[in-house]
């Protein structure tokens, strides 16, 4: 059974799933899911009553022609500070005609380059063409993934990155800047933020980095660690001041995100978009140059089976 499988490690993953494909892959992935074409079942996020841990599984198919893909992790938060990633996957790849296993591959790797490509896909779409000065708040995984595919679908002029830590913002200003592109430190979050035209949040943070009243007109803010309902990266202000609430599935984000779940309960919020709705023109979620826009992605398995399947066609086409 196992001599067709394809056996995928976290670097092999990285070589095959390049920026655009990964960024084609999630374009591919909220198409489907705006014309109602995916299997998406409800995902489980289950926090542990031993630690700060969550675990997760997500089940997902893109097409008729691409088999089921299901993903399986945790997210421990503690590894940050140690410099590991945050969050570790498995994910497994289905034939679409018989169901046979046809590929296990690094979970986390799968995450971390459809995570940040999702957000390029919603920075292409929703932030206006000269948005090119971008905040980042993280300074591990995420927050260099984000920056990298960011940059495929805008020319940034300057990059301004934040996380509580100083060496460790520091040396991921570094590693940016030594790829080209434009990073550096900067000495708070309002720092960071202030001014800017793109705002991505790279945190797991469950009190808000981001402020509203720091918001430029325009901005663009992409939130993706507001993944469950104790999270909150961004304030009730950023929610406030948006002319639009965009999530990546409006059941989901009403289930799993922070800002949202609150800003729901609490009646601030009655209207959630989706991404796919955007692609796919049944929406229009900017309307104006001035407008700030909020994006808020908790994740979704029809990411990883739109990635995952990138990955498997690559590797089979290295094999021909």
């Amino acid at each position: 059974m196992t001599d067709d499988v394809l056996f995928l490690s976290g670097p092999q993953v990285t070589r095959l799933l390049d920026a655009d494909t990964a960024i084609a892959s999630q374009r591919a992935a909220f198409t489907a899911l705006g014309s109602g074409a995916a299997d998406l079942p409800a995902k489980i996020m289950h926090p542990s009553r031993f630690d700060d841990s969550v675990v997760f599984a997500y089940v997902s198919r893109l097409s008729a022609d691409s088999g089921a893909v299901a993903k399986f992790g945790s997210v421990n938060p503690g590894n940050a500070a140690a410099g590991l990633p945050t969050i570790h996957a498995v994910v497994s790849v289905l034939d679409p005609v018989t169901g046979r296993l046809t590929a296990v591959m690094d979970g986390a790797a799968v995450t971390t380059l459809r995570t940040a490509a999702a957000s390029a896909v919603a920075v292409d779409a929703l932030a206006t063409p000269d948005s090119t000065d971008l905040a980042v708040l993280g300074s591990g995984t995420q927050a260099l993934a984000h920056v990298r595919a960011i940059a495929r679908v805008r020319d940034l002029t300057s990059v301004r990155l934040w996380s509580p830590t100083p060496r460790h913002r520091a040396r991921a200003a570094e590693t940016l800047a030594e790829l080209g592109l434009p990073a550096e430190a900067a000495g708070s979050a309002e720092e960071a933020v202030s001014g800017a035209s793109l705002v991505a949040a790279c945190t797991l943070s469950t009190t808000p980095v981001v402020h509203g009243e720091w918001l430029a007109p325009g901005c663009t803010v992409v939130s993706v660690g507001s993944f469950e309902p104790t999270r909150r990266e961004v304030d009730t202000d950023v929610l406030r001041r948006s002319a639009a609430v965009v999530v990546d599935d409006p059941a989901t984000a009403a289930e799993h995100a922070g800002p949202v779940v609150d800003a729901l309960r609490t009646g601030l919020l009655t209207d959630l978009v989706g991404l796919g709705d955007v692609l796919t023109g049944r929406v229009v979620a900017r309307t104006a140059p001035g407008d700030i826009v909020y994006y808020n992605s908790v994740g979704l398995g029809i990411q990883d089976a739109a990635a995952a399947w990138a990955v498997v066609q690559a590797a089979k086409g290295e094999r021909r």
